[in-house]
């Protein structure tokens, strides 16, 4: 008879702030990034580790939570709870996690690397743990706000590269005649547009002017945590609507797709609190008929990854923002290259869980602070 799964013990907990230089400035409606500076947990049990990564931002600029309140919270609630313990699945998590309020980032960490950890334990890819059918997922990419000759050789650059789809950064003023002309060069691509909620419900004719252009959605146009007014909206638009900052769990989801707020849902597994929130998310939509796309947050070689196994879910139909990390660092944190080809990006396999590895020496160059906690 084999022996039951005996589950993995956390021994330690390594907690890292990461400062990490974009090649380029990448603008949006609420500000521009010169790097990407991000919380990188690893969990360290019976021989293995693993990895997960921090989306919160230092400033709430995204949504609530950030850097200052998220590292104190992990070093002072969560980690303390799980290390020293023993997991027999990261459903066990639940009972840690859930009674705290918010904080989704946060937990989506100790839960990303728990998951991590469990593949590794089994032996599995992180994508097979998960569910996850294809052995690469359909990508895009994500368009920083620039001038229109600029996103005209940007979008040429993205088209020739094989990317399965254009997001374009929009704002106020830096929309229509974008549009326009992106669509008289470039007909055929397949073309989404991001507001990062700069519109408002009396911008309507504006938004229902993009009906022209042909464009696969439009995402998140209005405020950061509305749903009622996007779907007075999408009443009105002959383009989908897709929610990302509005939804974070499958109780928004629900509400918005009852209330037919949004026809495409962006599902970023830290917004949502982890793997286990992203499938009950994916699952919903599905259940709808709804399809979901991953988006991105400029993460490094880790959250990349861990993108890309969610990805592998057979509801994500849409391509998704994990792009070439060569088109943001030029060096990662792991040591595979994590490159699409002709629009497609492979599931990392090199080993069990994520299938990455750290660059340790890069790693220790571009680490700030390093705090470890033991059982």
């Amino acid at each position: 008879m084999t022996p039951l799964f005996p589950g993995i013990r956390i021994e330690a907990a390594e907690l890292r702030l990461v400062r990490l230089p974009l090649l380029t400035p990448f603008v949006i409606s609420t500000g521009t990034m010169t790097e990407k500076v991000f919380p990188l947990l690893t969990l360290k049990a019976e021989g293995l580790e693993g990895h997960a990564e921090g989306v919160m931002d230092i400033l709430p600029d995204y949504l609530e939570e950030t850097q200052a309140g998220a590292l104190p919270f992990l070093r002072e609630a969560l980690l303390p709870q799980i290390v020293g313990k023993r997991f027999a699945s990261p459903a066990e998590l639940g009972a840690i996690l859930d009674p705290w309020r918010g904080h989704r980032m946060s937990k989506a960490m100790v839960e990303m690397a728990v998951w991590d950890l469990w593949a590794k334990a089994l032996g599995l890819p992180l994508s097979a743990a998960l569910g996850g059918v294809r052995d690469a997922v359909e990508v895009g990419v994500s368009l920083g706000i620039a001038d229109i000759p600029r996103t005209l050789e940007r979008v040429r650059e993205a088209v020739e590269g094989g990317y399965r789809r254009i997001k374009l950064k929009i704002k106020r003023g830096h929309d229509l005649d974008l549009l326009a002309a992106v669509r008289a060069e470039f007909p055929k691509t397949k073309l989404t547009v991001d507001a990062n909620t700069d519109y408002r419900l009396n911008d309507l004719p504006l938004l229902k002017a993009m009906d022209a252009f042909a464009l696969d959605y439009i995402e998140q146009p209005l405020a950061f945590d509305d749903i009622q007014d996007h779907a007075k909206v999408q009443a009105h638009l002959l383009t989908a609507i897709c929610l990302d900052e509005s939804i974070r769990s499958a109780t928004d989801a629900r509400h918005a797709l009852v209330a037919n707020a949004a026809r495409v849902i962006n599902i970023k597994v830290g917004r949502v609190g982890g793997f286990a929130a992203s499938r009950a998310i994916h699952d919903l939509c599905a259940a709808f008929d709804v399809p979901v796309w991953c988006g991105g947050m400029l993460e490094s070689g880790i959250g990349r990854a861990q993108n890309i196994h969610l990805a592998t879910l057979p509801n994500f139909t849409k391509p998704g923002d994990t792009s070439s990390s060569s088109r943001y660092f030029r060096h990662d944190i792991v040591n595979e290259p994590l490159e699409a080809a002709n629009g497609l990006m492979a599931v990392p396999r090199h080993g069990a869980g994520l299938g990455v590895t750290l660059n340790h020496d890069f790693l220790n160059r571009v680490t700030s602070q390093t705090e470890v906690f033991r059982a």
